[in-house]
């Protein structure tokens, strides 16, 4: 058989040394990419709402000061006075210093009857009748403090002031993605507002002080949030946080900005919030395009106080730190790919020419002896295979000599005597067809030696050899041990294939299931992590010796527990309990603690392969205690809420014997 040439072999070990790493790092970085990915996504969104509930309280609390304001103004005695009386003049001269001292746009008193007393922003307009307006009409019905969000019309606003009026008026910007809208001007405004009843000295109802803050084009709010939230961080040039003010769909309060470099008022929400928002009621969380750039963003309803949808509250974390930090990712997994492909591809090279180069001095010797020159001994350093081979042929050379000469004296004696020249011819044609066989076997055991030789071996010895060679320090000594370390692993993984065939049985013995809990109780009692928990225990006497692997079972045990003592990081309680089941055909033992719960959408998943809540966790601890449980013929399950802990509960067969049950 031919051997094939040097850079076929060098092309074909290349080739499949680079598919060899390609496709594994292929796969890395899109199963990689898609899980940074989403985990990335996944904390942007959490980190939304978080904000988004530190917005709703900024937003609540502007609420609460404004009927603080209006309280402390109503109880004033003056005040009382002056509405009882119906001194306006006071009135007319005290609302206003209130009203512009506390940076109000709405300090209105009005009579039990509904009618104004006395404007603060507006003095001079008083004596029309406010029932139509709910927070006043709610706080003369109810004589109890109302506040929340409401929407003002034109006229009202008018009333206010007319500088209201215009203040609230916007004319619609067109806006993509946005619902279609019909009107273009909003003329009515979105106010925070606390009506607050006043009561005389005799505890007497008298009449109702309206306070209030317009919220159209009024950024103290959106301003506030992302100060508070944010803390005003800027990526390359852009603030990362934004919150927004809806009426409606609406932006009437912003700081996300326009290309400008104004703030984007009179757009509108897209579509799909408005739809979610608006019309279902429901909080929207997830990716959007907001007037100019892609954010992660939350969105929430405002409810006035006959609990109707009026707005929207939004904030929003630009999305472009997170899409460059998963590109920069990207560009680091291809690079070591790279990097790998071309250490793999020299490696494969090296590995192919020391290889070939004695195979090719064997083609050639190989050679000579078919041509009958049977004097040359071939010398080489090579794997062990190789240089058995050659060790084969430099034997099979010598035998072949050896048969020449003999043959040559044979011949020589031929004519002596024609029975002896028979029985030489005879035993020449023997020695011959052995000779044949031997020539024939040699060039069988260059091509099965070829077709079977392992570069496994080859890259052992040669990575063996490069290791030897290099310094401590040598930056690529690193490198090199790996593949040692991984080739012998290698080796080492085909010589025992059958064994890595065959699945591990489980060790059973007869174990007493209160004893080993007592044990693994005493093992991680005066661990750190079980300082501030306190572990109690309900272990049933009447439960029976079974079969079981002690140690397998105790690793089961032990990594419930461990799992409990990492929920509970603020301390609590762990109570173990073992007790027989209803038909006494299992041993229920259960660890239950008063962590903070799991939600169901983990609780489903909570056993999958490499599922885990913890940042630095595997996701394989449950998976295992799974599988070994079920191996012992039994069950594992979990019970849970939120906020009210979490049960384990193991069931084990009574078994006494292998294949018997108690």
């Amino acid at each position: 058989m031919k051997i094939t040439s040097v850079k076929s072999i060098q092309s074909q070990l290349i080739l499949y040394f680079t598919i060899a790493i390609l496709v594994p790092a292929g796969i890395t970085c899109t199963v990689g990419m898609k899980l940074i990915y989403n985990q990335i996504i996944n904390r942007a969104e959490t980190k939304t709402i978080s904000d988004l509930n530190s917005a709703r309280e900024i937003y609540r609390n502007k609420v609460s000061h404004i009927e603080s304001i209006t309280r402390m103004t109503a109880i004033r005695s003056l005040i009382v006075a002056a509405l009882v009386e119906r001194n306006i003049s006071f009135l007319q001269k005290d609302l206003p210093k209130t009203l512009h001292r506390e940076k109000l746009d709405v300090l209105t008193l009005v009579d039990r009857e509904g009618r104004v007393i006395c404007r603060g922003r507006n003095p001079l307009v008083y004596g029309d009748d406010l029932m139509s307006d709910k927070f006043i009409e709610r706080a003369i019905r109810t004589r109890q403090v109302i506040m929340g969000t409401d929407i003002v019309p034109q006229d009202q606003l008018s009333a206010e002031s007319p500088d209201l009026a215009t203040q609230a008026m916007m004319e619609i910007t067109s806006t993509p993605m946005a619902k279609a809208r019909k009107e273009r001007l909003e003329t009515s405004g979105m106010m925070l507002k606390a009506a607050v009843p006043v009561f005389d000295d005799d505890n007497e109802f008298r009449g109702v002080l309206l306070g209030g803050i317009l919220l159209n084009r009024n950024f103290e709010i959106v301003d506030k949030i992302k100060e508070v939230v944010h803390e005003g961080e800027v990526y390359k040039g852009q603030e990362i946080g934004t919150a927004t003010i809806f009426q409606g769909d609406l932006r009437i309060s912003t700081n996300v900005k326009n290309k400008d470099g104004t703030r984007a008022i009179t757009t509108l929400v897209s579509e799909e919030v408005y739809d979610a928002v608006l019309n279902g009621g429901n909080r929207w969380v997830g990716e959007a395009f907001v007037v100019n750039a892609w954010y992660i963003t939350a969105y929430e309803p405002i409810r006035d106080v006959n609990n109707r949808i009026i707005g929207i509250l939004y904030v929003g974390v630009l999305k472009q730190p997170f899409d460059d930090l998963l590109w920069n990712t990207l560009i680091t997994f291809l690079g070591i790919a790279l990097i790998g492909v071309i250490l793999i591809i020299l490696i494969a090279a090296q590995q192919a020419k020391k290889i070939s180069q004695p195979l090719r001095t064997l083609e050639e010797v190989a050679g000579k002896i078919a041509d009958g020159e049977y004097t040359h001994e071939v010398v080489v350093k090579a794997p062990y295979e190789i240089e058995h081979l050659a060790g084969s042929i430099n034997q099979m050379a010598k035998k072949l000599e050896i048969e020449k000469h003999e043959l040559e004296e044979w011949g020589n004696t031929l004519g002596k005597k024609v029975q002896e020249r028979t029985d030489e011819i005879k035993k020449i044609h023997s020695q011959l067809f052995r000779s044949e066989k031997l020539a024939s076997l040699g060039k069988l055991a260059a091509g099965v030696a070829h077709e079977i030789n392992n570069p496994l071996t080859g890259i052992l010895t040669n990575s063996s050899l490069l290791l030897e060679d290099l310094e401590p320090e040598d930056p690529r000594r690193e490198d090199a041990e790996i593949i040692v370390k991984e080739t012998i692993r290698c080796r080492e993984i085909v010589k025992r294939l059958l064994d890595f065939a065959k699945q591990t049985k489980p060790q059973k013995k007869l174990t007493k299931i209160n004893s080993l809990i007592d044990n693994i109780i005493l093992l991680v009692r005066n661990q750190t992590s079980f300082r501030s928990i306190v572990i109690e225990k309900n272990l049933s006497e009447n439960v029976p010796d079974i079969l079981v692997d002690t140690d397998q079972i105790q690793q089961v045990f032990i990594n419930i527990i461990l799992n409990a003592a990492e929920a509970m990081t603020k301390g609590g309680t762990l109570t173990i309990g073992s007790r027989m089941s209803d038909d006494d055909e299992f041993i229920n033992i259960s660890f239950t603690d008063t962590g903070p719960g799991i939600s169901e959408v983990h609780r489903e998943k909570i056993f999958d392969p490499f599922f885990t809540t913890k940042e630095h966790g595997t996701g394989l601890g449950l998976s295992i205690s799974y599988g070994i449980i079920e191996q012992h013929g039994g069950t594992i399950s979990v019970e849970s809420s939120i906020g009210k802990g979490s049960v384990f509960t193991i069931q084990l067969p009574v078994k006494t014997a292998e294949g018997e049950e108690k």
